[in-house]
């Protein structure tokens, strides 16, 4: 290895050390915050902070899938799992996500009767515990914001951090209300707005786990221009059976069968390489399976149909 190569690694290394740390850090800070506005919410009797607390669980969430998912990538793949566990950062989301999908409907409903029936709320302890959230939220997106630009599973992660410190903001503005006029209703109806945030940033996250369960087009890829892409290739006849789908959030992967034209098959591995440069370059897909063989492949049908057939047939 060059010393050039060998200092790269190291650098690499290093930058993944830190950001496993801080994404750590900022886990174990993130979970005191929640613990902080659960027990304040309670004590202080504010729906506002009890549902800031189920916003800053997702911000516990999404930061440990996204140390969890930078761990079981490192892991080998084994002969019952050949994609290692990286499926396994997706179910993880999806459960989680559901159950507070099913938390937010149960605050919905308190700040429904607390709109009907408002209730004394200590302004002065809310407040404290808002900015206490506020700076730990914003010291969190610090920490955090040179990694996001780069890294997707990061930048998800970092998003949800600056939507809770914007809920904070509003828990702010709320205590301080309630503090100087003792217009109470304003806690339920910051409570709606922050359930609002949360519903957005759950259904989101339940509809592309749920698409990446079954094994959909990645949303930022056109299955059209891949064609065109594959179709592009110096001595490509056509493209047929062909699948592109997620393993997880950001890896990619793509299965084809490339029909070659016959003066050209004897640079088949050559065009094949190119093809695998062009995805790997255009949609983020390096996990690749080509397959020259279309002699089973309907005419012009690009999307092979999966069909269930008998252990026995050989066809």
């Amino acid at each position: 290895m060059s010393e050039e190569r060998r200092k790269k690694n190291g650098a690499g290394k290093s930058l993944d050390t830190l950001l496993k740390g801080r994404l750590a850090l900022s886990i174990a800070l993130t979970g005191l915050i929640f613990i902080a506005e659960v027990v304040g919410g309670y004590l202080t009797n504010s729906l506002a902070l009890m549902s800031d607390a189920a916003h800053v669980f997702m911000d516990v969430l999404a930061l440990s899938l996204s140390l969890f998912a930078i761990y079981i990538s490192g892991l080998p793949p084994t002969e019952k799992r050949t994609y290692g566990l990286h499926r396994a950062e997706v179910f993880v989301s999806f459960i989680n996500s559901f159950t507070l999908f099913l938390v937010t409907l149960f605050i919905f409903y308190k700040a429904y009767t607390r709109v009907l029936d408002p209730q004394p709320v200590a302004g002065l302890g809310m407040l404290g515990v808002a900015v206490v959230g506020l700076v730990v939220n914003l010291s969190v997106a610090f920490w955090l914001g040179h990694f996001a630009k780069s890294d997707l599973n990061i930048k998800s992660a970092f998003l949800h951090v600056i939507g809770d410190a914007a809920a904070s903001v509003g828990v702010i503005i709320a205590s301080v209300i309630i503090y100087y006029t003792e217009w109470y209703i304003i806690d339920p109806l910051i409570s709606f707005a922050i359930v609002g945030i949360i519903f957005f940033g759950v259904f989101k996250i339940l509809k592309e786990s749920s698409h990446i369960l079954l094994e959909g087009v990645p949303k930022d890829i056109e299955l059209n221009d891949v064609v065109r892409e594959i179709n592009a290739t110096g001595g490509v006849k056509s493209v047929h059976s062909l699948h592109v789908w997620s393993i997880c959030h950001n890896v990619y992967a793509l299965s084809a069968h490339v029909d070659i034209e016959p003066t050209a098959r004897w640079r088949m591995g050559e065009i094949f390489n190119e093809i695998n440069e062009r995805l790997a370059e255009s949609y983020h897909i390096f996990y690749t399976t080509l397959q020259a063989e279309c002699l089973g492949c309907e005419k012009d049908e690009i999307l092979g149909k999966v069909a269930h057939r008998d252990r026995n047939h050989l066809h």
